[in-house]
């Protein structure tokens, strides 16, 4: 549902602690707009609260591509907050557009809020004969005309739209000649349309994003890796207080997780992390491993068995990090399937431990296990695991 100027209007007026309440399935499309929701919330009035504004900082470049839709988004770090978008269509009334916004507090009221939503005729036909866009009307959209129509077919669709004053074709190439309130008012909504569905990701970013032809759907799709992203860093700052180059959580951050002490605590640290989805860890492979005194005398060699459970404790990160409150929880072996020792891993090796979710289902996971010694594939296998409550465990 189009809540995308609502919370345009609430991102734009830097507001973020807000409750929105409606009594339809949508919010009202209004002018087709953000600025009378703007002028709604100016009217009531803004606090200025005394806690920090939290922020989610890009440090890397985050890229989002649809080949066949043709769409870009990029995501630059920035200590501030930038939009350039470019939208092209093959239709003279519209053609090539680009627009940037450099400062929302001076610009967003006046040159991104009134900018009203656009859409082409054969659209609003097909809406109009699903029964939607009920409330649509030829003034609160600019409606480009991209086909040949007749009178009739505008007759008819005047009356499929509930609208009794008569639609023409105008000759800049919107119906009822309708003027534009920006040269480029198109694309500038585009580019207010993206602050709404932004607004989505829970918190404002500092960045430059760049945007060739962005749509809702791209626009959704690209603010939910932000939020992964912003869902791990928080990750990151409850458990990793002290920060360190090239480490996401080291081994003191990775026993407020994981159950396990020595001497079966078999990762020493998560070196890369993308929330449900992947986990490498590391485990240095040292002499004075205790399993090393039976296994085997004069010939140290570590036993299949425990470099499968550094695996699985590797992704019991990736798991446990996937529910909420992690250290109240356990993850319980279920099944190994697939399991292949490749190469004997021996002291002074250092293990890559990857773990890859496959599947989940509620607190039921599979994940594919891998070990490494260098570029060295020495283990694999695939792990199967519930997530349990601790405390009903210990019972």
């Amino acid at each position: 549902h189009t809540v995308e100027h609502v919370l345009a209007a609430v991102a734009g007026l830097r507001i973020d602690n807000i409750t929105i309440e409606i009594d339809g399935i949508e919010p009202p499309i209004a002018d087709g707009s953000s600025k009378p929701f703007v002028d709604k919330l100016l009217e009531a009035g803004i606090v200025k609260q005394t806690q920090p504004k939290n922020y989610l900082i890009i440090d890397e470049t985050i890229t989002f591509h649809n080949e066949e839709e043709q769409v870009d988004i990029v995501a630059l770090p920035l200590d501030g907050f930038r939009m350039t978008v470019m939208v092209d269509y093959h239709n003279p009334a519209l053609g090539s557009q680009h627009t940037g916004l450099f400062d929302l507090e001076k610009e967003f009221i006046t040159e991104f809020a009134p900018t009203r939503t656009f859409c082409f005729l054969s659209e609003v036909e097909t809406l109009a004969e699903q029964g939607l866009i009920k409330g649509g009307t030829i003034d609160n959209a600019v409606v480009i005309v991209d086909r040949t129509v007749s009178e009739e077919d505008l007759t008819e669709l005047s009356q499929k739209l509930g609208i009794e004053k008569k639609i023409s074709v105008g000759k800049n190439g919107f119906l009822n000649e309708n003027s534009l309130r920006f040269k480029n008012e198109p694309v500038r909504h585009k580019l207010l349309d993206m602050i709404g569905d932004f607004a989505l990701i829970g918190v404002p970013i500092k960045a430059q994003i760049l945007a060739a032809r962005p749509g809702h759907k791209a626009n959704v799709e690209f603010a939910k890796k932000i939020r992964k992203l912003y869902q791990q860093k928080q990750l990151e700052k409850k458990y990793q207080h002290v920060k360190k180059e090239g480490v996401v959580f080291d081994s003191i951050a990775i026993q407020k997780i994981l159950p396990h002490r020595y001497p079966f605590l078999l990762v020493d640290k998560i070196i890369h992390l993308e929330m449900d989805k992947k986990v490498i860890g590391v485990k240095s492979v040292t002499s004075n491993e205790p399993f090393f005194q039976g296994h085997f005398p004069g010939r140290p060699v570590m036993p299949g068995v425990l470099i499968v459970e550094a695996m699985a404790q590797t992704g019991g990160i990736l798991m446990l990090n996937s529910v909420p409150d992690p250290e109240e929880k356990l993850v319980l072996f279920m099944g190994i399937d697939k399991a292949k020792f490749r190469k004997q891993v021996v002291p002074g090796d250092e293990l890559i431990l990857e773990a890859e979710l496959i599947s989940q289902r509620n607190r039921f996971v599979v994940i594919r296990g891998k070990a490494f010694v260098g570029n060295v594939l020495v283990a694999e296998a695939e792990l199967k695991a519930a997530i349990v409550d601790r405390v009903e465990t210990e019972k």
